[in-house]
């Protein structure tokens, strides 16, 4: 998956996208009035935000016996795991294998069932005068070719083989790009000559317009929109014959086209006015036809021509029941090796796993075993610190109260002489107080 301007781009179907598994076709009878039922064909996309936009027919499926081109259109939005649609006469409820018709009292008038239908002329061997343009082995037949890493032909790319009227077969596969619309949503084209377009577009679940895949680009809108949704392999069967002209150059006849996407013709022996808007002028000279490149990854596949000088066999081949069996075969031989393929790579990646778990809890084991000796040695350095912290306590203290104590004695010792000599004064009082009581008998006399 890429994202860019026009929003997400698969190439591939996407595995967690939860709205494309609800895209799609689905056909089945729903109660009309009373006694009767009529076949109706839904059409289904993706255009963002979980929003949808659908086209119902009557009669079938485009392509189908039965099939009435009128359209009713319709909306929704998903929740959860299904969509409500609304905008014709009764609700439809979609669902990832089917959907619920109700109508507007909420009776239920039917189910439609999901189809996936296949081109008729998908896998269609090249006729034994056919050149071999692609096959997923070699650009060689192309101007610039690029083939994907699975196999695939890029868009982007001219023809080198040059023919005046020839019958082309491709196979092509459209990109999921939900939230681009119109004319960015899976754009290419076949530009014959270099000068007329055969539109290629993911106009799947629209009305066929001028500009829809099938279409000869704004000149004329196909009989019928045959695209199927993105990501499924289309078919191109494209007969042209080319303008005429005479000694002197001049026109006398314009380039003729028939054409049938998906095994049903959409375009019959349409004569061309002139070159598509961006295509080259028109001239008796031959130009390649080239694989337009407009931006979106467009993918080709089993292409191949048929110069109509040569030409022996009938247009378009459609392969035979043993063709399409061994095709599934090969198919079914690719599913089992990719299987293989990845059921190893999950058993390398569980082991990868397992190892960088064992690994992890090793180193997490050892940390732990550090830590806790690391704690342990901590524990005893700060008990011998505690202890011979006490100890020193205990030391400054004794060493203090001895100090205390010595000093507290020769204090006392330094006392004793100062409390004798303090003593004699107080022994001579008493004669002093005689002295003192004869002058007061002398005063009398």
């Amino acid at each position: 998956m890429a994202a860019g301007p026009k929003g997400p781009v698969y190439t591939e179907t996407p595995e967690s996208e939860p709205n494309f598994p609800l895209m799609g076709e689905f056909v089945g009878p729903i109660q009309s009035d009373k006694e009767d039922k009529n076949v109706v064909a839904l059409q289904i996309r993706a255009v963002g935000k979980d929003t949808f936009e659908a086209i119902q027919y009557l009669g079938g499926l485009p392509g189908e016996e039965g099939h009435k081109t009128e359209t009713v259109q319709l909306i929704g939005r998903r929740s959860d795991d299904f969509v409500v649609l609304s905008g014709g006469p009764y609700a439809v409820f979609v669902e990832k294998d089917g959907c619920l018709v109700l109508d507007r009292k909420g009776n239920r008038l039917g189910e439609l069932k999901r189809v996936e239908r296949e081109s008729s002329t998908l896998h269609a061997p090249p006729p034994e005068d056919a050149i071999v343009l692609f096959d997923g082995t070699s650009t060689d037949q192309f101007v610039d070719g690029q083939m994907t890493k699975d196999g695939l032909l890029m868009h982007g790319t001219k023809i080198k083989p040059m023919m005046q009227d020839f019958n082309l077969h491709l196979e092509f596969r459209l990109p999921y790009m939900p939230e681009a619309l119109d004319q960015a949503r899976g754009n290419s084209g076949i530009y014959l000559h270099g000068r007329y377009e055969c539109q290629v577009l993911d106009s799947f679940a629209t009305p066929a317009v001028f500009n829809g895949c099938g279409a000869l680009y704004r000149f004329r809108t196909p009989d019928l929109n045959m695209c199927y949704p993105p990501l499924r392999w289309q078919t191109y069967d494209i007969q042209f014959t080319a303008a005429r002209w005479d000694a002197e150059g001049n026109k006398i006849r314009g380039a003729h086209v028939t054409s049938w996407l998906n095994g049903v013709k959409i375009q019959d022996d349409v004569e061309l006015p002139g070159p598509t808007g961006a295509g080259k002028p028109e001239e008796p000279n031959l130009l390649p036809t080239l694989f337009q490149d407009h931006g979106d990854p467009v993918r080709f596949r089993n292409v191949w021509i048929v110069d109509r000088g040569l030409a022996s066999d009938t247009f378009p081949v459609r392969p035979s029941k043993e063709e399409i069996e061994a095709f599934e075969k090969q198919k079914q031989a690719k599913i089992e090796r990719e299987k293989k393929e990845q059921e190893k790579k999950a058993r390398e990646l569980k082991e990868k796993k397992q190892k960088e778990e064992a690994e992890k809890k090793k180193q997490a084991e050892m940390k732990a075993a550090a830590e806790k000796a690391a704690a342990e040695k901590a524990a005893t350095e700060k008990a011998a610190t505690e202890k011979a912290a006490t100890e020193k306590a205990a030391t400054e203290k004794a060493a203090t109260e001895k100090e205390a104590a010595e000093k507290a004695k020769a204090e006392k010792e330094s006392a004793k002489p100062e409390a004798k000599e303090e003593a004699k004064p107080a022994e001579a009082k008493p004669a002093e107080a005689k002295s003192g009581d004869a002058k007061p008998a002398d005063k009398a006399k």
